[in-house]
């Protein structure tokens, strides 16, 4: 996310915000937008305002989770992320919203939205992925990672009850999401695999009405999971916070390997995959692994994924770190492309002409961004309109 960089609609209060900062329990007061999207979805007014959770969790929001097996002694052991989690009766997973319930295990986020934003596409970042719509962007807590520079800690890192939510089941949230003129739905902010059932049918509501959906995440998950995300969303992003186990254990709280085998099944299953590489100074920031995360994706992935090498903001635990260099993020883009990726960005420095996609044939200027604003789009049915190459994305 660019620091400073934008203004977006608060998608329940229906009024500009400033998303300089995270927006955890705020964005939770007295909604408008999603009120009149109520009366389209058939959903109760009344059950709206009940926003004062505090301490108990709405009983609309707990269902019986996926993704898990049954121990003896009324344990269950997680199947959704590598960590596999074996928790007992009365216990809670890592991420702290699945909880054991006398054997049974139970998602505690089902449509339990703690943000919501109506945002540009460009800013999940997806750049080849109808550029210069909106998506109507939901977020749950809750997060199987525990990132030191987590942008959006306040919503990711507490449990559930902790945080003002409002209860936006999948019908609704697409209704606002058609009554707002978006394209997509956008599960994101904080992690969206650990409140899969959420996700699951929130992209089938979709599909049903005509709109697609999509995920930004860091791809901590098992491949089972993980396969039936890719068949119902149209589109995916994951991190690849760094190319090193070293760093993902000290620095992430999580593993490489599982992250690679998610971008992998996306690669395959997906119906579009970009991938996001946050460039943090000092920690994952040498040439050597811009050059070894740029072969692995180039031999594993092919040419033509998108990435983004994005400018790190301190935040959360590692506030004692600058904003990356610009000129760092231009030399991770200068290696990628020398090692023949094609579609390179650099990301969160508004402006910047790394923004920009162009034709890798005849180097036409294609997609001119500025931030999160299409300036000029030269693309006919997906094609160049200079030299007609085919150019990979979702473009209709």
């Amino acid at each position: 996310m660019a620091e400073g960089a934008d203004k977006t609609y608060d998608a329940l209060a229906g009024e500009p915000i400033s998303l300089d900062e995270p927006r955890p329990a705020a964005c939770a007061v007295e909604r408008r937008e999603f009120l009149k999207a109520a009366a389209l979805a058939g959903v109760s007014v009344a059950a709206l305002r009940s926003l004062a959770w505090a301490d108990a969790i709405d009983s609309r929001c707990i269902q019986e989770a996926k993704f898990y097996e049954k121990l003896p002694g009324r344990a269950v052991r997680c199947k959704l992320c590598p960590r596999e989690c074996v928790v007992g009766d009365g216990g809670r997973g890592f991420c702290r919203v699945r909880e054991n319930r006398g054997g049974s295990y139970f998602t505690l986020v089902h449509s339990r939205v703690v943000a919501a934003h109506i945002d540009p596409i460009e800013k999940k970042p997806f750049f080849h992925f109808l550029p210069g719509t909106m998506a109507m962007s939901v977020s749950t807590g809750g997060c199987n990672l525990n990132c030191k520079f987590c942008q959006n800690w306040e919503i990711s890192q507490p449990r559930p009850e902790e945080l003002d939510a409002q209860y936006v089941p999948p019908a609704m949230l697409v209704a606002a999401a058609r009554r707002e003129h978006c394209a997509s739905v956008a599960l994101t902010y904080s992690e969206p695999i650990v409140c899969a059932e959420y996700l699951l049918d929130a992209a089938e509501a979709a599909a049903r009405e005509g709109v697609r959906s999509v995920m930004v995440s860091g791809g901590f998950a098992q491949q089972a999971p993980l396969r039936e995300f890719c068949r119902r969303l149209s589109a995916i992003k994951i991190d690849l916070k760094s190319f090193s186990e070293k760093y993902y254990r000290e620095v992430v709280r999580g593993e490489l390997k599982p992250v690679l085998e998610a971008i992998l099944t996306a690669r395959k299953e997906a119906r579009w995959l970009e991938i996001v590489y946050l460039v943090v100074p000092t920690l994952n920031d040498s040439e050597a692994e811009f050059l070894a995360a740029a072969r692995w994706m180039k031999t594993e992935l092919g040419n033509d994924v998108p990435v983004h090498f994005t400018r790190f903001y301190p935040k959360y635990l590692l506030k004692n770190l600058p904003p990356t260099p610009v000129p760092t993020l231009e030399r991770a883009k200068a290696v990628a492309e020398a090692e023949g990726l094609q579609y390179v960005y650099i990301g969160n420095v508004p402006g910047h002409p790394g923004e920009n996609t162009y034709c890798p044939k005849c180097r036409k200027l294609l997609i001119e961004r500025a931030g999160f604003t299409i300036a000029q789009a030269h693309l006919k049915k997906g094609k160049c309109e200079g030299c007609g190459q085919a150019i990979p994305g979702v473009w209709t």
